[in-house]
């Protein structure tokens, strides 16, 4: 069974329609960020195993390149992982990214453990990303097993339809 159909065994994973999990992470700058504080605009919650690394870093530069799509569906974006806010600030600085990195550090992982995305067994989070509406309704959901990248025109196609049922 691989990491993506253990989380989606365990029934962890919050699904669509759900009530996304509460958070509150310190970005890259050392300020609390409080996923409460985005109702009123969609939020994409990406999580992802950490900075620096290859398929990492091309999944969140696709995102800083077309980040208008995502300014065009009135959402914004948080990137998650367990490195450290100085890890996470150092990555943000070196690739030019225009939106926050939360630092999952301590309790380690503890953010990606109640999205059921967190693997025990390498101490990092899989590929999830979670689309929430303006209420903090779960809208889309994906999670990747390790070594594989995220498809972007489906975070498109995720964000066109959320934005045509709230016109």
């Amino acid at each position: 069974m691989t990491e993506v159909q253990q989380a989606a065994a365990t029934g962890l994973v919050p699904q669509v329609g759900q009530l996304a999990p509460e958070f509150e992470l310190l970005n890259q700058h050392g300020e609390p960020v409080r996923l409460a504080d985005f109702r009123g605009s969609n939020v994409v919650v990406v999580f992802f195993p950490f900075a620096f690394s290859g398929i990492c870093t091309g999944e969140l530069c696709e995102i800083r390149d077309n980040i208008e799509a995502f300014q065009v569906s009135n959402a914004t974006v948080l990137g998650i992982s367990v490195d450290s806010k100085f890890v996470q600030r150092a990555y943000a600085e070196h690739e030019h990214f225009g939106f926050d990195l939360l630092a999952d550090f301590w309790p380690h992982g503890a953010v990606a453990r109640n999205y059921g995305v967190f693997d025990e067994a390498s101490g990092m989070a899989l590929r999830g990303t979670f689309i929430l509406d303006v209420a903090g309704i779960i809208r889309y959901v994906v999670v990747n097993p390790r070594g594989q990248a995220r498809d972007f025109d489906e975070y498109r196609r995720a964000l066109s339809s959320l934005a045509a049922q709230q016109s």
